[in-house]
C-alpha cells in the first residue's frame, strides 16, 4: 500500500501521515538499521516525497541529484549507485524489522523495481483515529510518535556530542604531527547474512584476504579494529570497508563498500558472485581481494581520488605534506614544467618537516627524473647531476622503507636512464613481487621491459595494467601504440595513439608522428611534426639523443629513427 498525502492527514488507506513519519524516525535512529548516513538521507527523501504526494517524482535521476549530489549529466545506465544503495536499504530494513522493529505497528518497505516506499499496517494493529484538526492531541495520543520524538531528540544530542568529540580528537591528533597524513582504512568483519558456520568461515577468510592485499599498499594504513577510545597515538580511520556474505545451496554473494566516515557517503560499492566448489572458492577469495585492493588503494584509485577532491582549510603540516603527494599525481596528468616546479618545491619543503617520509622521497626522485628527461640541454653530453640527485632520493626512500613502491619505482627509472639496464629491471621485478596489485608500478616496469627489448613480456604487463586501471590518463595507450608499432601492426598503433589524451607531452607527439607516418596518414604525421617544431625545437634538433635515452637496444633506436625520417624529421647518422 502506498500512501498519497494531500490535504488530509491520513493516506488513502487511513494511515496517519505523522505516524508514518514517526515510524521513519524509529528506523533512522535505530542501531539495528544498518545504513550509512547517505542511505538514511535516501530513505528519508523517498518517504517524505511520498507522504507529500510527490511519489511520481521519485526516479533514479532525481535521487542521484537531490540526495547524492550528482550533476545534471547523471546517467543511471552507466552509474548504478542509486540501484546499489536501494538494495542496501532494502536489506537494512529487513534486518531492522527482524530485530528491534519486530513489534513496530507500521512497516516501510521499498519493493524491487522502483524506489517508491510502501507503508503497511501490521495485521494485529488497530488503525489510529485521524486527528486532523488538533495536531498536538494527535502527537500526544500516539505512542509511536511520542517515542519517535524522543528518539529524534536523543539522536540530535548524540550527533552533537559525536561531532564535538571528533573535533576535539582532530585538534588533539594534529597539534604536533610526527608524520604526514596517511589514509587509514578500517576493515570491518563482513556480515554473515546466512547465519551458518560455512558463511561465517567464508566471511572471515574473505576479510583476511582483503586485509592482506590492501596491506601491500604502503601509502595507506589498514586497521582491523578501531583505536581504543582515548588513544591519541593512532589516527582514527577516515574510511571504512564493510561487506556482507550470503550463501545459497551452490553459490555465494559478497557485497563490499567503502564508506567515508566524515559524512557516511559510500565512495564505492561492488558485488561478487561465484560457485561453492572449494577450488573455485579459494581462487575467488584471492581474485576478489586483489580487485578490491587495486580499485581502492592504487594510484588514482578510489581513496586517493576522494582525498584529491577533499579541501582542508588551513591544513596542518601532516595534511599539507600529504597534499604534496596528491599534487604529484595531478601533475603527472599533463607533465607541465610549471606544475613540476611547484610540486618539487612542495615536496622538498615537506621532507624538511618530515625527513623520514619514504613516499615523499620516492615522489621527489620521480620529479628529479622528469627534470632530467624532459628538460635536458641541447649539447650532446648530458649532465648527470640531476640523475645522481634522483637516484640518491630514490635510495633514501628505500633506505627508510625497503618495501616502499614509489621509492623502488624511482630507483628503477634512475638506474635505467643511467644505462644500468639489468640493475633497473632487477629492482622493478622485486618491486612488482612486493605488490603485484600496484598498477602504476606494473605499467612502469612493463615499459622498462619493453624498451629494453623484451617487447612481448613488457607489452603484456602494460596491457594488464591498463585493464586493471583504465583511468590512468593515457600513459598506457601511448605505450601500447609503441608496442603495436614495433610489432608492425600500424592500424593498431594508430588506434591506441588516438585513444591517448596526453597531448601536452612531447613524447606523445613523437610516437604519434612515427605511427601516423608508417600507417600512411601523412596529414596527421605532418601536424605532429609541426607541433614539435613549434613547441620543442630543441628536441627536434637532438632527436637521436631523445630516442637513444629511451630505447636501450641500438636496433630499436635505428628502426625508430628510420620512421622519424619517413615522417619528415632530419635526423643525422
Amino acid at each position: 500500500m502506498v500512501i498519497h498525502a494531500g490535504a488530509s492527514a491520513t493516506g488513502e488507506h487511513g494511515l496517519p501521515i505523522e505516524d508514518c513519519r514517526a515510524q521513519l524516525a524509529l528506523i533512522i535512529n535505530s542501531a539495528d538499521f544498518d545504513g550509512t548516513e547517505r542511505e538514511r538521507r535516501f530513505l528519508t527523501h523517498v518517504v517524505e516525497e511520498t507522504l507529500s504526494g510527490r511519489d511520481d517524482r521519485i526516479k533514479a535521476y532525481s535521487i542521484a541529484i537531490e540526495v547524492f549530489g550528482r550533476g545534471e549529466s547523471f546517467d543511471a545506465q552507466t552509474d548504478p549507485i542509486v540501484r546499489i544503495e536501494a538494495g542496501h536499504i532494502r536489506r537494512a530494513l529487513e534486518r531492522y524489522y527482524l530485530t528491534s522493529g519486530c513489534a513496530d505497528p507500521i512497516l516501510i518497505t521499498i519493493p524491487k523495481g522502483g524506489y517508491v516506499p510502501v507503508f503497511t499496517l501490521r495485521a494485529d494493529q488497530p488503525v489510529a483515529e485521524p486527528q486532523v484538526s488538533v495536531i498536538s492531541q494527535t502527537v500526544a495520543r500516539s505512542p509511536v510518535r511520542r517515542m519517535g520524538s524522543r528518539l529524534i531528540l536523543l539522536g540530535v544530542l548524540v550527533a552533537l556530542l559525536a561531532a564535538l568529540a571528533s573535533v576535539l580528537v582532530w585538534r588533539w591528533t594534529t597539534v604536533r604531527p610526527s608524520a604526514p597524513e596517511t589514509p587509514h582504512v578500517l576493515v570491518e568483519p563482513f556480515d554473515n547474512l546466512t547465519g551458518t558456520d560455512a558463511a561465517a568461515a567464508i566471511a572471515s577468510g574473505l576479510k583476511q584476504e582483503v586485509v592482506s592485499h590492501l596491506s601491500k599498499f604502503k601509502d595507506i594504513v589498514v586497521m582491523e579494529s578501531p583505536p581504543i577510545e582515548g588513544d591519541t597515538s593512532i589516527r582514527p580511520p577516515r574510511f571504512v570497508l564493510a561487506g556482507s556474505v550470503s550463501l545459497s545451496a551452490d553459490a555465494y554473494r559478497l557485497r563490499v563498500r567503502l564508506i567515508n566516515r566524515a559524512n557516511g557517503s559510500v565512495l564505492w560499492a561492488n558485488s561478487y558472485d561465484g560457485g561453492m566448489k572449494v577450488a573455485e572458492l579459494l581462487q575467488a577469495q584471492t581474485d576478489i581481494a586483489r580487485n578490491v585492493s587495486t580499485t581502492l588503494a592504487q594510484t588514482y584509485g578510489v581513496i586517493f581520488q576522494a582525498d584529491a577532491f577533499h579541501h582542508v582549510e588551513n591544513p596542518p603540516d601532516d595534511w599539507a605534506a600529504y597534499s604534496c603527494a596528491l599534487s604529484f599525481y595531478a601533475y603527472r596528468v599533463d607533465l607541465s614544467a610549471e606544475d613540476r616546479s611547484s610540486v618539487r618545491t612542495c615536496l622538498e619543503k615537506a621532507l624538511g618537516r618530515f625527513p623520514n617520509y619514504a613516499t615523499g622521497w620516492g615522489l621527489l626522485s620521480l620529479i628529479y627524473i622528469d627534470d632530467y628527461r624532459f628538460e635536458f640541454p641541447t649539447e650532446a653530453k648530458l649532465p648527470v647531476v640531476k640523475l645522481e640527485r634522483a637516484l640518491g632520493a630514490a635510495r633514501r626512500a628505500v633506505e627508510i622503507d625497503p618495501l616502499n613502491i614509489r621509492g623502488l619505482q624511482a630507483e628503477m627509472l634512475a638506474l635505467y636512464l643511467s644505462k644500468e639496464t639489468s640493475a633497473a629491471l632487477a629492482v622493478g621485478k622485486r618491486a612488482l613481487a612486493i605488490n603485484p596489485n600496484d598498477t602504476e608500478l606494473m605499467g612502469e616496469y612493463g615499459q622498462r621491459l619493453a624498451v629494453s627489448g623484451n617487447w612481448p613480456e613488457g607489452c603484456a604487463l602494460m596491457t594488464e595494467a591498463r585493464q586493471k586501471n583504465p583511468g590512468s590518463f593515457g600513459y598506457h595507450e601511448a605505450n601500447l601504440a609503441l608496442c603495436s608499432y614495433f610489432r608492425g601492426d600500424y592500424p593498431q598503433a594508430i588506434m591506441w595513439i588516438k585513444k591517448s589524451p596526453l597531448r601536452a607531452n612531447p613524447i606523445y607527439h613523437i610516437i604519434a608522428a612515427v605511427v601516423f607516418s608508417e600507417g600512411g596518414e601523412k596529414i596527421e604525421a605532418d601536424l605532429e611534426r609541426a607541433w614539435l617544431n613549434q613547441n620543442r625545437p630543441d628536441w627536434v634538433k637532438n632527436m637521436r639523443q631523445v630516442v637513444s635515452m629511451r630505447l636501450a637496444r641500438p636496433q630499436d633506436v635505428e628502426t625508430f629513427i628510420g620512421s622519424l625520417r619517413k615522417a619528415g624529421f632530419d635526423v643525422p647518422d
